[in-house]
């Protein structure tokens, strides 16, 4: 028997979020979708999608960030128009409305000013996304660490990390999903790091 060389996994998904992956895991992110990462940083989650014949895009405010983003796409994709990568803000991105069969949010929520810039965010994403498309969301929130947060004003609160985010719980998902008639694709799921912070996954179907 021969054996075959192990795949190079960090070669191939880089630091792609766990709960993203798991989605890929699912087969229902396939090859050809038309993905668009909102607040994409630098890239992180969009390795293995440059590489596997995804139509890729991304917005971030960061002029730095979009440009190592293209910077890297040229090497993965090269194929792609490097006009796919934008320096915007989520709140108003300039795409047409259901463009999108998969629209990523991985660590961008939080940062909400305040209810008004959170649900600016979040209707821009869903506005851009075809009906029948994937929405992923990883975010910070209350859940399993009510007691640990000290709240400043609105939905902001002080983590017990020091930091200052804006933060969901439960109720919160349910009520705001049923609003835009998304179906859960997955029950939320949340993961408490060290008493220090709680991060959400929340996937619906629009």
């Amino acid at each position: 028997m021969t054996l075959q060389a192990p795949i190079d996994l960090q070669e191939w998904f880089g630091s792609i979020d766990i709960y993203l992956f798991d989605q890929l895991l699912k087969g229902r992110l396939v090859p050809g979708m038309r993905v668009l990462d909102a607040g994409c940083g630098s890239g992180r989650n969009l390795i293995y999608f440059l590489k596997s014949g995804y139509e890729v895009f991304a917005v971030d405010e960061s002029e730095q960030a979009i440009e190592r983003l293209r910077e890297l796409a040229a090497k993965l994709a090269p194929h792609l128009p490097q006009e796919n990568f934008k320096t915007d803000g989520v709140e108003r991105m300039h795409f047409g409305d259901t463009e999108f069969d998969v629209v990523l949010s991985s660590a961008v929520l939080h940062f909400a000013s305040d209810d008004l810039h959170w649900k600016a965010m979040l209707e821009e994403m869903w506005r851009v996304l075809k009906p029948g498309g994937i929405f992923f969301a990883r975010l910070a929130s209350t859940i399993g660490i009510e007691d640990q947060v000290r709240l400043i004003e609105g939905r902001r609160y002080r983590l017990p990390d020091g930091s200052d985010r804006f933060l969901v719980d439960a109720e919160m998902l349910h009520s705001v999903s049923n609003e835009l008639g998304g179906e859960f694709l997955e029950p939320i799921k949340t993961t408490v790091v060290e008493n220090m912070r709680a991060m959400t996954t929340w996937v619906l179907r629009k």
